[in-house]
């Protein structure tokens, strides 16, 4: 889905783009205008994308973008409809190039939109406790409650039978019908996304949103953050324990249930119905099927097939573990 948010400062000339990561100009259209930057999958004619890595070659080689920021040795694997852009840091170019359409990314600076509760329309309709504060373009449903000292920043969508706990920020958030989020959760902040430079680290925007699906719980303390060109998505009836952390981009199925402490690095997708124990570990870019468990305390750094039991560091078939831990 397009972000709902974050003001897009295109369509950019694609000479602007070129001279931007000082990629030479031999192309013959560079009054081409490029409307968005966007990932292999949703991107399309107008728009440009990325591709850095072959994990992602099934997207890549059938992409509808008009652009790609990429390499060499990874350039060929795109459709011909697709021009590449041949960079020697491709993860770099992107932020630069994703800072062009969206500058107000960037940063995360507290919002200074915000009203007290009692001076807004949702004073009457939703129950609520002291000191909150409620930005712009926000929507609440019905039946809904706000605990105290809770912040609901601009750009966020709340549906209908939803409790937002105390001590609670939330921004670039869709969050469905019949959602908890416990006290202390922090959510839609930007992800960890950066390059290190000795001189100054490389920020990298993050223009996308969280969405929560229906009947949901978010545990006390927990952080969700949104994601960098793709959404962070939380799925229905997923239930997550106090201190979860589930950084930018993940994908978190339907019915999964999230013991605490669990912490998600980026871009991983997990399947429905899967169950994880508390302080276990998923590396960034994996995908963890559907009806798997995963013991408490490990270490997840491979894909994991459906109907599969690991544990342990790294994370191996049950039986194995047991096995050899005997």
């Amino acid at each position: 889905m397009t972000n709902p948010f974050f003001h897009n400062s295109g369509p950019l000339k694609l000479e602007k783009i070129l001279n931007n990561i000082k990629v030479e100009n031999n192309f013959k259209n560079l009054d081409d205008e490029i409307f968005d930057i966007k990932d292999l999958v949703t991107a399309s004619t107008n728009e440009i994308t990325f591709f850095h890595s072959k994990k992602y070659q099934s997207e890549a080689s059938t992409t509808n973008a008009g652009y790609c920021i990429t390499t060499n040795i990874l350039s060929n694997i795109l459709p011909k409809t697709c021009k590449p852009l041949e960079v020697d840091n491709v993860l770099v170019s992107t932020a630069m190039i994703t800072s062009l359409f969206y500058p107000d990314a960037v940063t995360d600076d507290f919002d200074i939109n915000t009203l007290d509760i009692e001076k807004t329309s949702f004073n009457n309709s939703v129950n609520h406790g002291q000191n909150i504060l409620i930005g712009k373009n926000v929507k609440i449903g019905k039946n809904c409650s706000i605990g105290h000292n809770t912040i609901i920043e601009s750009n966020v969508i709340i549906g209908d039978n939803c409790s937002i706990g105390s001590n609670v920020i939330i921004r670039n958030t869709l969050i469905k019908n019949n959602v908890s989020i416990l006290d202390g959760c922090v959510i839609g902040k930007k992800g960890f996304g950066f390059f290190p430079n000795k001189q100054s680290n490389i920020r990298y925007p993050h223009i996308g949103v969280v969405i929560i699906e229906d009947n949901c719980e978010i545990g006390c303390g927990s952080t969700i953050d949104r994601g960098s060109l793709s959404n962070t998505i939380i799925g229905k009836n997923t239930f997550l324990d106090n201190q979860v952390h589930i950084a930018h981009n993940n994908k978190i199925g339907e019915n999964c249930i999230i013991a605490g402490q669990v912490g998600f690095a980026g871009s991983s997708t997990l399947g429905n119905n899967v169950m994880i124990g508390g302080q276990a570990g998923i590396s960034g870019h994996l995908k963890v099927g559907s009806n798997v468990q995963i013991g408490g305390g490990s270490g997840v750094i491979k894909d994991i097939p459906d109907n599969t039991k690991v544990m342990g560091y790294p994370a191996k078939d049950l039986k194995k573990f047991i096995k050899e831990s005997k």
